[in-house]
């Protein structure tokens, strides 16, 4: 079968190239650049904890020495800290790493990847679907054909496959613009992320605006500056004032030595496509989608995407058409998007223009605006927080053994300690984006006792036998313990990590169909009954 061609060769296109590797599914990504980034240390980039650990898994090897996991946030006013977060492992921070050592990673990994055949200097130009597959042409000294089974354009704001495709991509333009610097300096603190609102060395006007610091690693700071609305250019005087200013600010009136290493203007745009899938062509990242309000998390919501899809095309690509399946990434992945682009939209005019507003969010809290920033910084809440699946096609409906536990269905899962197949303990992390459900019994006392003493055990028989007649490919995992579930409790769980549902003991009946409903069975029989019925 033809492999998938993806557009783009940013970190989504990589991601995607190797999530569909891992699940035996070649791809031929098309880059029209050189095969190598530029290094700009003023273009960086903050991870959710998972979506870290998906590009660690993906990759095989910790970020952590190119990035940093801040320790704690601050949040200034003026003089005053109005709050202070430190990160533990009930609270992880994220990572914050420059983009080009993200993409380097991904090279390298893809490098001796089988199943992946990266093109350089390969740029787009047309695109021809059919029943069967897709063909792309590229131009460039190696102009070809590819033929693929499917598309995916990860081509950024301005791709080519979307315009091919004549798909709208409406929004907001510049509805922020920051200033942005990376500098190598000394700070009175180290390893915290802050974030300074209207600093006491600006006082008045639109320019007083807000300050972020967010540190990478051997001493470099990421420093981004709100501008004020306009257009007004951003000269190198002035961003040298400003980094002299706040350097001053923050050290008792006196600037330290600083090695001013990169500069840059960051402007956010909010727009989002109409369509994400046509035919047999997807779109996934900044093709599909443009929000950053708070600095540096778009790209986190473009590696969702390509873990979203990977495990659907693979799906397909193995065991043929699976349409319904297909549909639920739009369905999914837009709808998460749209939320967080509703959210900046409504809240932004309130939080930079100050007014009373505020309130109908947050009623009494006089910290208000700063907790919803930093909400949106750090990935949390209505602003940053993991979009949820519940309203999802591939949801089951009327599971009679439903029982909830503290990860609602269609949330991502909390990563816990399990028993594999073989006795080995791993994560639960570590078992994802193999293209397989997962079904995981939650046992107290597995992990105590040998696997040999308790596999044959109890309901253990009775529930591997459930798993073997599954719809779809699943891995029965065992875990001590889980939030918020009881003992025997049965949880199925996405490729992708996301919960399907929670089960009250061993029921074959409803944990099939939850499978079924999960791979776009049941969708597909309620559009094949809709069809027959009209």
């Amino acid at each position: 079968m033809d492999p998938v061609i993806i557009v783009g060769a940013g970190p989504v296109g990589l991601t995607l190239a190797l999530a569909l590797a891992r699940q035996e599914v070649p791809s031929v990504v098309l880059d029209e650049g050189p095969g190598k980034d530029e290094p700009r240390l003023a273009r960086t980039v903050v991870l959710r904890e998972d979506t870290a650990a998906l590009i660690e898994r993906l990759t095989g090897a910790p970020l952590t020495g190119a990035g940093v996991r801040w320790a704690g946030w601050r949040s200034m006013r003026r003089k005053q800290v109005t709050q202070e977060i430190t990160f533990d492992d009930a609270d992880p921070a994220p990572l914050h790493i420059p983009q080009h050592l993200l993409t380097d990673a991904l090279r390298a990994a893809l490098a001796g990847e089988r199943l992946v055949r990266v093109a350089v200097e390969s740029r787009l130009d047309g695109v021809e679907q059919e029943p069967s597959g897709v063909t792309a042409h590229t131009r460039g000294p190696k102009g070809t054909w590819w033929r693929g089974s499917h598309l995916v354009g990860c081509d950024g704001p301005r791709s080519t496959v979307r315009k091919l495709l004549d798909i709208r991509f409406p929004g907001r333009t510049a509805v922020e613009r920051h200033a942005v610097a990376a500098l190598r300096t000394e700070l009175p603190w180290t390893d915290r992320a802050l974030l300074h609102r209207t600093p006491p060395w600006r006082t008045s006007g639109p320019s007083a605006g807000e300050i972020t610091g967010r540190p990478l690693p051997e001493g470099v700071w990421r420093l981004d500056w709100l501008l004020p609305p306009g257009k007004d250019l951003v000269t190198p005087e002035l961003l040298v004032a400003r980094v002299r200013e706040t350097l001053a600010g923050w050290n008792g009136g006196t600037t330290p030595a600083y090695e001013l290493l990169d500069t840059g203007v960051h402007t956010v745009h909010h727009r989002l496509a109409r369509r994400w899938r046509d035919g047999r062509v997807f779109l996934a990242g900044d093709a599909a989608h443009l929000l950053g309000a708070f600095g540096t998390q778009g790209l986190d919501e473009g590696l969702r995407d390509a873990d979203n899809l990977a495990w659907k095309l693979a799906l397909a690509w193995h065991h043929g058409p699976h349409e319904a399946l297909l549909d639920s990434y739009q369905a999914e992945r837009r709808a998460v998007v749209a939320a967080r682009l509703r959210a900046a939209d409504q809240i932004l005019p309130t939080l930079r223009g100050g007014g009373p507003g505020i309130r109908a969010y947050v009623p009494g809290a006089t910290r208000a605006h700063d907790a919803l920033l930093t909400d949106g910084h750090l990935g949390r809440g209505r602003l940053g927080a993991p979009g949820s699946y519940a309203g999802s096609p591939l949801a089951p409906r009327n599971l009679e053994a439903e029982v909830p536990v503290d990860t609602a269905p269609g949330a991502p899962v909390t990563d816990v300690r399990v028993t594999a197949e073989d006795g080995s303990f791993v994560r639960l992390r570590d078992r994802l984006g193999r293209g397989a459900l997962i079904v995981l019994l939650i046992a107290p006392g597995t992990g105590v006792w040998e696997r040999r003493h308790w596999v044959g055990a109890g309901i253990m028989p009775r529930l591997a036998a459930a798993v073997t007649a599954l719809p779809s490919p699943a891995e029965l995992l065992v875990a001590e313990s889980y939030p918020g579930a009881a003992a025997h409790t049965v949880l199925l769980i996405r490729p992708d990590g996301h919960l399907v549902t929670a089960l009250s003991g061993v029921r074959p009946a409803d944990l099939y169909a939850a499978a079924e409903a999960a791979v776009g069975g049941a969708a597909e029989k309620e559009a094949e009954a809709g069809a027959g019925a009209r």
